[in-house]
C-alpha cells in the first residue's frame, strides 16, 4: 500500500497493518518533536494529496491520528478516535489525579460557572436548570456562544477532558425561546403513536443540539399511579405497558442502537443526536397521595412489574444515563438505596452508562435537606451514584468528597467506576472529537417541520370525552362556516397557559412567553373568511343570550406548575373555567376544550357542555386543536388514565378491585375527519 512504505508507524496501522481488535504500544517516533514531525509528514501528504483526495476516509482517519499526539509528539491513546472506547476510558483513566476525577464526578449550574470555577475545578458536566437562559429570549447563536465559552475552558485543563452540558429538554426544547414545545407527555401517552414518539425526540435532539447543548434529561419513565402527584404530566401513562412503548423516545434523542448491541451500553449515534436520561429511578410515580418526593410504599414484586419494567426497555435501547428519583421506596430514600442502584441497575441489569443524582437530590437524603450534607455525599457516592447535580455550593462537595476517598470512607475504586462511566458515555457519543457546538445547526431551532410535527401530535393527543348531550346529535366536529361565534375561557389567549409546566421557566407562565399559536389564533385562521370570531374571556349571561352566536368554544383548564407546586389534594380547575363554562353553555351550544396535565373534577360542569375535549397540555402549535375540532381530521386519542368520579376514590388504577371511574383508561370516542 503506498502509505504503508513512507508514513509512520499510525498511517501504516490504518493502512491494516495493525491486527483488528489489537493496541499494541505504539514505537517510538523517530522524531520526538511535533513540530519536526509535521515537518516529515506534511509534504509526505502534499506528494500524495491526489491519493488522499480519491480516499477521503483515509484522510480522516490520518486526521484523527495526527490528533492523537500530545504537544511534545507523544502519542496520546485516549486522543485516538480510531482507538475502542474502552481502550481510550482506561487510559485517560490511569492518567487523572484525583481532583481531576472528581471535577468529572460533578455538575453545576451555570450560574455559578466561569472558565476559572472550570479550570481550576476540573468540572465535567455543567446544567441549566428551569428558566436559566444566558439571557430571556436568547437566540441560538448566544446560547452556543455561552456553551462554546464553557468548553473552551474546560479543553485548557491539562488533559482537555470535554465536559457534556445537560438541560431538561423534556417536551421539546421548552427552556429555550423560539423552540417547538411537544405536547407533555401524558398527551403522547393518549397517542398511543411510539413511532410519533421517537419522531418527537429526533426533533428535539436537534433542536437541543441547535443551541450547542448535548444531553437532555429525558424522558420520564414514571408510571403515574395517581394524578394527584404534581408531576403526573411528566407521565405517559398509569399504565407501565404504555410506559414502555413510549421509551422510543430515547432512539428518537440518541439513534438506533446497531444490531448486536449489548443491552445496559450507552449509544449517541452521533453530533445530531444527545444523550438521553431515563427518570427518576424508580417508583417517582407511586408516592403515597401522590405527593411529589415522599414515599412509594410497595413490594418488591410490585416495584419490579409496575415501577421496573420501562427501565428494561431503556437499557436495550442504549439508554445513556440515569436520573435517580428523589423519592424513597419503602422508606429508603432512592438517593441512598444501594440495593437497587448498584446490585440491580449496575450488577443485574448491566447497565454501563452513569447515574445521576436529581436537583440537590444527595442534599434530601437527610431531612431536614442539607442538615448531614457529609453524611449525604458518603451515602450517595457509596449508593452508586455517578455524577453529583450540584448543582450550586459545588466546592463543599468537592471538599468532602475529596477528604472521604483520602481517609479511605469511600475507596478509590468507587470513584474509579464512576469517572469510568462519566469518559464512557463522553467517548461513546464523540463528544472528544466534536466537543464545540456547531453553527450550522441553528437553522433547526423551531423549524416548520418540527411545528408541523408538534401539530400532528396535539391532534393525534386529543381525547374526545363527551360529543352532544343525551337526544341530541353530535356537536363535533363544528362547521367552519358559522355567523358568528364565540371563543371564551382563560385559556383559549394563553399561550404559557397552554404549554404548562417545565416551560420558558421552571413552573412555566402565563401570556405571550414564546413563540407560537394560541387556540383562539388557531380558530380565527380555521374558520371561513365570512365567519365572525368574538372572543370573551369571561363573559357575563347577557352578553352569551344576546351576541346571536351560532355556538361557543369554551377554553379552560389548570394553571401552569412544576413539581411539589403541583401535587393537588383536591384535582379542581381553578375559577373562574368552571363558572365561564356554566355561563356559557347555559346559553348556546358549546365544545368545552380543557388545558390539564391530568384527569381534573369535571362532574360539575360535565352535564352543561355539549361537547368535551381533553386536550392535556398541548404546547406551542394550537393549531393541532382546531385540525380536530373543525373536523379536518378526527379524534383518535384514548384515555392514558383513568378518569376518575371522584378524588374519594383516589388512588384508583386500572385492574383495582376498586375500579369505577367515570371514563375508563383506554376510552375516547371517535369521529371521521375529512379525506386528505
Amino acid at each position: 500500500m503506498w502509505l504503508a512504505l513512507k508514513v509512520p508507524w499510525p498511517a501504516r496501522a490504518l493502512a491494516g497493518e495493525e491486527k483488528a481488535g489489537c493496541s499494541p504500544p505504539p514505537p517510538p517516533l523517530p522524531i520526538c518533536s511535533r513540530f519536526l514531525v509535521r515537518r516529515r509528514l506534511v509534504p509526505l501528504l502534499l506528494r500524495h494529496r491526489m491519493a488522499l483526495l480519491t480516499a477521503p476516509a483515509m484522510a480522516a482517519l490520518l486526521l484523527l491520528v495526527w490528533t492523537a499526539y500530545g504537544d511534545a509528539g507523544e502519542y496520546v491513546l485516549y486522543k485516538d478516535a480510531t482507538k475502542p472506547v474502552e481502550a481510550r476510558v482506561t487510559d485517560l483513566l490511569g492518567r487523572m489525579t484525583l481532583a481531576e476525577k472528581i471535577g468529572q464526578m460533578t455538575q453545576i449550574e451555570r450560574l455559578v460557572a466561569s472558565p476559572e470555577v472550570l479550570k481550576d475545578n476540573f468540572i465535567g458536566s455543567l446544567l441549566s436548570g428551569g428558566g436559566s437562559v444566558p439571557r430571556k429570549q436568547a437566540t441560538a447563536a448566544e446560547w452556543m456562544d455561552m456553551i462554546n465559552q464553557f468548553q473552551k475552558a474546560c479543553l485548557e485543563t491539562r488533559l482537555g477532558i470535554p465536559m457534556i452540558y445537560g438541560i431538561d429538554a423534556v417536551h421539546g426544547h421548552n427552556n429555550v425561546y423560539g423552540a417547538t414545545i411537544f405536547p407533555h407527555n401524558v398527551a403522547l401517552g393518549a397517542t398511543r403513536d411510539p413511532n410519533l414518539v421517537k419522531r418527537i425526540g429526533a426533533a428535539t435532539a436537534l433542536e437541543v443540539r441547535a443551541t450547542g447543548i448535548q444531553y437532555a434529561f429525558a424522558p420520564c419513565i414514571a408510571v403515574c399511579r395517581d394524578p394527584r402527584w404534581g408531576r403526573c404530566y411528566e407521565s405517559y401513562s398509569e399504565d407501565h405497558r404504555i410506559v414502555q412503548a413510549m421509551t422510543e423516545l430515547i432512539p428518537g434523542l440518541q439513534g438506533d442502537v446497531p444490531q448486536n448491541f449489548t443491552s445496559g451500553m450507552p449509544y449517541v449515534a452521533g453530533k445530531d443526536k444527545v444523550a438521553a436520561c431515563a427518570k427518576h429511578f424508580v417508583g417517582d410515580g407511586g408516592t403515597q397521595n401522590g405527593i411529589n418526593e415522599n414515599n412509594t410504599i410497595i413490594d418488591r414484586q410490585g416495584l419490579m412489574s409496575i415501577h421496573m419494567p420501562a427501565y428494561l426497555d431503556a437499557l436495550r435501547k442504549g439508554v445513556s444515563t440515569v436520573m435517580i428519583s428523589y423519592s424513597s421506596w419503602n422508606g429508603i430514600k432512592m438517593h441512598a438505596n444501594h440495593d437497587l442502584i448498584t446490585r440491580f441497575l449496575k450488577g443485574r441489569l448491566n447497565f454501563k452508562g452513569f447515574t445521576i443524582s436529581d436537583w440537590e437530590g444527595i442534599d434530601r437524603i437527610t431531612s431536614p435537606a442539607g442538615a448531614n450534607y457529609s453524611y449525604s455525599v458518603q451515602a450517595s457516592i457509596l449508593a452508586g451514584i455517578d455524577m453529583i447535580m450540584v448543582p450550586n455550593n459545588y466546592q463543599n462537595f468537592i471538599s468532602i468528597l475529596t477528604s472521604h476517598v483520602n481517609n479511605g470512607i469511600i475507596p478509590m475504586s468507587r470513584i474509579d467506576d464512576a469517572v469510568t462511566r462519566i469518559l464512557r458515555v463522553k467517548f461513546t457519543m464523540g463528544l472528544f472529537e466534536n466537543p464545540m457546538a456547531d453553527p450550522a445547526m441553528a437553522e433547526q431551532l423551531g423549524k416548520k417541520e418540527h411545528r408541523d410535527l408538534a401539530r400532528e401530535a396535539v391532534r393525534k393527543s386529543l381525547v374526545l370525552l363527551k360529543n352532544g348531550k343525551p337526544g341530541d346529535a353530535p356537536l363535533l366536529p363544528l362547521p367552519k362556516k358559522a355567523t358568528k361565534i364565540l371563543v371564551a375561557g382563560s385559556h383559549a389567549d394563553n399561550l404559557g397557559y397552554q404549554c404548562g409546566g417545565w416551560t420558558i421557566e421552571w413552573q412555566g407562565d402565563t401570556g405571550r412567553t414564546t413563540i407560537g399559536t394560541t387556540i383562539l389564533d388557531a380558530v380565527k385562521a380555521a374558520v371561513d373568511a365570512s365567519t365572525t370570531v368574538v372572543f370573551a374571556e369571561n363573559p357575563d349571561a347577557d352578553f352569551v343570550k344576546n351576541g346571536g352566536f351560532s355556538y361557543a368554544v369554551v377554553v379552560v383548564g389548570e394553571h401552569p406548575y412544576t413539581e411539589t407546586k403541583g401535587d393537588s389534594m383536591n384535582l379542581t380547575i381553578p375559577e373562574p373555567g368552571p363558572s365561564t363554562i356554566q355561563t356559557v353553555c347555559g346559553a348556546v351550544k358549546c365544545a368545552t376544550v380543557l388545558i390539564s396535565g391530568r384527569p381534573v373534577v369535571i362532574q360539575p360542569f360535565l352535564g352543561a357542555t355539549d361537547a368535551l375535549v381533553a386536550a392535556w397540555l398541548p404546547g406551542t402549535e394550537g393549531q393541532g386543536v382546531t385540525d380536530v375540532l373543525f373536523g379536518d381530521y378526527g379524534f383518535t386519542g384514548k384515555l392514558p388514565r383513568t378518569w376518575f368520579k371522584s378524588v374519594d376514590q383516589l388512588p384508583m388504577n386500572y385492574g383495582d378491585a376498586h375500579y369505577d371511574p367515570l371514563f375508563p383508561l383506554g376510552y375516547g370516542l371517535t369521529t371521521q375527519g375529512k379525506a386528505y
